[in-house]
């Protein structure tokens, strides 16, 4: 607790630094009035944690009761207001806050050696050093329902259940199916599969037991004519014995897995509930179980979390040159099997650095609500349908505008085959009229009478050709006779007149 000597000084609060620049004149601006030691660094802790939310410790509260009695007229000046509404509730203290008694403070923390006499340099270093660390874990919150080392253990345990189970499952089936193959095709779910085993026994005991309680009518009818006409083999009562047995081990190792399961989401939830919303426990589980812890998880950045789990595909790209992954471990998410393959790198992206922000917030954050996560998932959730819809814009028309896709509705329509397409011919009724029938009779009449005037004036036609024709021929021949007998006439001499 420090004593202000010269409050004119205080009113240059732009020039209220220069005041604190050496130990000898601090010591003329403020002079210390009364100093207490913590006994520990935990009762060190408490009054930091108090001054920081806001409260009196009760340290403070006694010293301060103190100079209430001695100097009730003087103000205390405070650097955090809220603490000084309650002195001023509590103790009915007059307490002022303003710049000036912040850059007052700023200047004491500068020279807070030189106005605390009896303290070595090294052991305030130290000192401070301890109490930043303590009150450092305190806000961090570190409590026992916070541990992630459970996790850990319980996603790994839950991966070697699942590969046991699956070897267990298949050893049960190929060795029951030598004794009735037929019950692998009818029955497909494996823990079904053993409960009905293991009830039954031999395949000659399925016309006589009720397995109504494990399987629907309609199978069980099925089960039991296939066991009548089985073409297994006959295997002893030791064979069954042991079959049974592994149904056992199989049927437990199912429900402990199941209650596994239930722990590891009621886990994920107390620790990590933002992750959880956004990814699903198990992906959230096997990200932190491959990062060590969720405190390494959240110092890693948003393109390392993309990328968790495919490192051997990231280094064998960049070292041949080829295109990097574009997902790991967060490929599993819900959001990224929603969208399409061409959108699952951008979704994984988004939904990446969404991952980031909300672990950070579970490890680091004081609240332990799940708002976070749900804002954020229903942001990558908007994008991934703005993303899908932008696919099917019309291509016509303003680019911006949205196809609108009808849901399609099966009609299931029977058509019946019309023959009277297949006719070409003009469809005409039986019964005509009479009028009709006259005038088509007149119409084949009259075309009747014209086709035979044609006929005639052909006739003639071709009769008066071969006339002139024959007529040609006679006076061809005539010439050929007149040139033919002057031919024949032999040659005169000429006649000579003599006198």
């Amino acid at each position: 607790l420090l004593q202000v000597l010269n409050e004119k000084k205080l009113q240059e609060v732009d020039s209220l630094w220069q005041e604190f620049e050496t130990p000898e004149k601090a010591n003329k601006i403020v002079k210390l009035k009364h100093f207490e030691k913590f006994q520990d660094t935990t009762e060190a802790l408490a009054a930091s944690t108090a001054l920081v939310e806001g409260k009196l410790s009760k340290n403070l509260k006694k010293i301060l009761k103190k100079i209430v009695a001695k100097d009730a007229h003087e103000q205390l000046a405070v650097a955090d207001a809220k603490l000084g509404g309650v002195i001023k509730d509590k103790l009915n203290l007059s307490c002022i806050h303003s710049p000036m008694v912040t850059e007052l403070m700023r200047g004491i923390r500068s020279q807070i050696e030189g106005l605390i006499t009896g303290l070595p340099s090294r052991e305030m270093a130290a000192m401070c050093l301890g109490l930043a660390h303590s009150l450092s874990r305190y806000k961090l919150k570190f409590s026992p329902d916070k541990v992630d080392t459970m996790i850990i253990q319980a996603i790994s345990l839950l991966d070697d259940l699942d590969k046991e189970l699956n070897n267990y499952i298949m050893r049960c089936r190929e060795w029951y199916g030598w004794h009735f193959p037929e019950l692998g095709k009818i029955i497909t779910d494996n823990l079904t599969y053993c409960k009905c085993v293991r009830k039954v026994g031999d395949r000659s005991n399925f016309a006589s037991s009720d397995v109504s309680d494990i399987l629907p009518e309609e199978i069980e009818q099925d089960v039991k004519a296939a066991a009548e006409i089985s073409m297994g083999t006959e295997v002893s009562e030791e064979d069954i014995n042991n079959i049974i047995h592994l149904c056992d081990q199989v049927i437990e190792i199912s429900e402990y897995r199941t209650q596994l399961y239930d722990y590891l989401k009621n886990r994920m939830m107390a620790i990590a509930p933002n992750l959880t919303i956004m990814v699903g426990e198990l992906v959230g589980a096997r990200l932190i179980a491959h990062a060590g812890s969720l405190l390494n998880l959240a110092k890693h950045p948003a393109s390392t979390v993309q990328l968790l789990g495919a490192e051997k595909a990231l280094f064998r790209a960049l070292k041949t040159k080829r295109d990097t992954p574009k997902f790991g471990l967060i490929y599993h998410a819900s959001l990224v099997g929603q969208s399409n393959a061409k959108n699952k790198g951008k979704i994984s992206r988004m939904l990446a650095a969404k991952t980031a922000l909300t672990i950070r917030y579970d490890a680091l954050g004081e609240d332990t609500s799940a708002e976070m996560g749900a804002e954020n998932r229903l942001k990558v959730e908007t994008r991934l349908r703005l993303l899908e819809e932008r696919g099917i814009r019309r291509i016509s028309g303003t680019g911006k505008a949205v196809a609108r896709t009808d849901k399609y509705q099966n009609k299931s329509e029977i058509k019946v085959f019309d023959p009277s397409g297949d006719s070409t011919l003009p469809a005409v009724s039986k019964k005509r009229k009479i009028q009709e029938v006259e005038e088509q009779d007149t119409e084949v009449a009259v075309k009747g009478k014209k086709f035979k005037a044609g006929k005639k004036e052909e006739t003639t036609i071709e009769n008066d050709e071969p006339v002139k024709k024959k007529k040609k021929k006679k006076d061809k021949e005539k010439q050929a006779k007149e040139e033919e007998v002057l031919s024949e006439e032999p040659p005169t001499s000429p006649m000579v007149e003599v006198r």
